[in-house]
């Protein structure tokens, strides 16, 4: 049996930096202004797998109105998310993420995002796809003030 699910998360810039993107930190003015560290990507990646699974979204698990939940690691959070997941009898078998946004440019950052992404969902880099999308300066992504991100999950049941 497989299942798929899809992750939305966005957050606007703000100062100081550094911004944290798909769990790698990334030297600049702007971080990602969010409860937890702001980590959009894995917001995204963690919401895929658990609608993926039908165990909610990250808003339920970790509450922004719960103060233990303020600047916290969202690569942790991803973690508690795959370990759900396989308690609910899944696992995760593949991961796409698109990222919009125009600054900062993924290429020199997307393999240790991926490696990162892949060892909290315990598969292979190589089942982790990111891409990086320009929003052509349309909007609130193409003015510079923020970033979105998609991911679609593919989970199998466990064996």
């Amino acid at each position: 049996m497989i299942r798929t699910g899809i992750g939305y998360d966005s957050h606007r810039f703000a100062p100081p930096g550094p911004l944290v993107l798909g769990g790698v930190t990334i030297e600049s003015d702007v971080r990602l202004a969010g409860h937890s560290d702001g980590d959009a990507v894995a917001h995204a990646v963690t919401d895929a797998i658990l609608g993926a699974a039908a165990l909610g979204d990250i808003g339920r698990l970790f509450p922004d109105t719960d103060p233990a939940n303020e600047n916290r690691d969202s690569i942790g959070m991803l973690r508690v998310a795959v370990a759900r997941v396989h308690a609910a009898g899944w696992r995760v078998q593949q991961i796409d993420v698109v990222v919009v946004t125009e600054y900062p440019r993924l290429q020199p950052h997307r393999d240790a995002m991926r490696a990162c992404l892949a060892e909290a969902l315990e598969v292979r880099p190589e089942d982790v796809s990111l891409k990086g999308k320009s929003n052509e300066g349309m909007g609130w992504i193409g003015r510079g003030e923020g970033l979105a991100c998609l991911a679609t999950a593919t989970l199998v049941r466990a064996e």
